[in-house]
């Protein structure tokens, strides 16, 4: 007997008994659209996190200011300033894993540009480095240059959102908006990154010279910096460039083998991978879960299997009269078995994938962060249909071998 006319004899079977197929096949389809759609949310969350540490910049590694202790209290990280833009620019030139370096300062105020006003939710002190370290490209214009830092110059570069709220449909560029008082002119627009996995819009910024921060804003001739913005020269290095910059800093900062050390170094890369563990050991947990319902539906498909095999017991017999092997019977009620379940994983399969987009929908819709991306895996459906067959098979092989072990005499005698 040939497969095809084993899988004719097969889909007619099945023909016979619509109804009671249709709901054998039910599990199966429950099981592969749940495991289908746990996948799917789980790798669209991993994949937003992934995203949200690439568009904080290349290879970041961040260098806070150390803490102090008073009066048996460790004070917050910060508490001492010990970074100065010195640091950042030896990191450049004696860390070779090193690409650039940017230090940052921070401060805060209303910008206001005719009879408009608006209070950016960051408004940054930083380096030239800037645009490399944060991977952030100009829209139009141009970035500020070693001369604007070394002379403090009354410059900014501004985000889309400062655009919006104060320019409208007027070009900033070359525009004058003051802070404090102060009047600086706008030289550059960043390029639109959106809002982070929290909600808060990136584009809400003004950058300027971090000197100009200092001494126009705060007041300040100290030239100590907030942090450190660090970026390695590709991903394989970042461990090595976090050792050279600690490295440097021992050296710079006078601290010797034992001494409590007066920054703190921290890798993004580091933090990423474990949201990354946490994200995929979700997910596998969710997909576990949902696995439990292929396998009801597993004992489901053998139920009725049986149940088939007892109410065939009179067509075996007449089939192993006329020729039928053993193995023919086993190879047909298996093929009948694997049906089932192809069918049901092909239908959960659609299922899952409609979910897995409707579910994502609902959470973009219900946070005002980063929208989570749809994420079907071409991997996980390819799976997905594979374990489907596997549980006809692993399931419906006891009843075929117990059909095909019947024997032909007493099958034809069955009522």
């Amino acid at each position: 007997m040939n497969f095809l006319l084993t899988l004719r004899i097969a889909l007619r079977a099945l023909a016979k008994n619509k109804m009671r197929a249709g709901l054998t096949v039910l599990g199966v389809v429950i099981g592969i659209a749940a495991v289908t759609t746990m996948v799917s949310i789980g790798q669209s969350a991993g994949q937003l996190v992934q995203g949200q540490f690439e568009s904080l910049g290349t290879n970041i590694i961040v260098v806070f200011p150390g803490s102090k202790r008073g009066s048996g209290v460790r004070h917050g990280r910060g508490s001492i300033p010990t970074l100065t833009p010195g640091d950042a620019k030896a990191m450049v030139e004696q860390c070779p894993t090193v690409l650039a370096a940017c230090p940052l300062v921070g401060t805060g105020g209303q910008v206001i540009y005719g009879n408009m006003n608006w209070s950016p939710r960051e408004l940054l002190g930083v380096g030239t480095d800037y645009p490399i370290v944060r991977n952030w490209r100009l829209r139009q214009g141009g970035f500020f240059t070693e001369r604007e830092i070394t002379s403090a110059a009354k410059v900014c570069v501004i985000g889309q959102t400062i655009v919006e709220k104060l320019f409208q449909t007027t070009s900033p560029l070359e525009k004058m908006i003051r802070i404090r008082n102060i009047p600086f002119r706008v030289i550059g627009i960043l390029e639109t990154k959106g809002a982070n996995i929290v909600g808060d819009d990136q584009d809400n910024i003004v950058v300027l010279p971090y000197t100009t921060v200092r001494k126009r804003l705060q007041g300040s001739n100290f030239e100590n910096v907030d942090i450190i913005l660090a970026s390695a020269r590709s991903t394989t290095q970042m461990a090595q460039a976090e050792g050279e910059i600690r490295q440097l800093l021992y050296e710079r900062h006078r601290i010797h083998p034992g001494d409590r050390a007066d920054f703190e170094v921290q890798n993004t890369t580091e933090i990423a991978n474990v949201l990354g563990i946490i994200t995929g050991t979700m997910t596998a947990l969710l997909a576990s879960i949902a696995g439990i319902s292929l396998l009801v539906g597993g004992v489901g498909i053998m139920n009725i299997m049986l149940v088939s095999v007892t109410e065939r017991t009179r067509e075996i017999g007449i089939r192993m009269a006329v020729g039928a092997r053993g193995r023919d019977i086993l190879r047909q009620f298996l093929v009948e078995s694997v049906l089932l379940s192809t069918i049901g994983g092909i239908v959960g399969l659609g299922l899952g994938i409609a979910a897995s987009a409707g579910a994502t929908q609902v959470i973009n819709s219900l946070i005002n962060g980063t929208p989570w991306p749809v994420v079907i895996s071409l991997k996980a459906a390819a799976l997905a249909i594979v374990f489907s067959a596997a549980v006809g098979i692993f399931f419906g092989y006891y009843p075929a071998r117990r059909a095909s072990r019947l024997d032909p005499i007493e099958a034809l005698r069955y009522e």
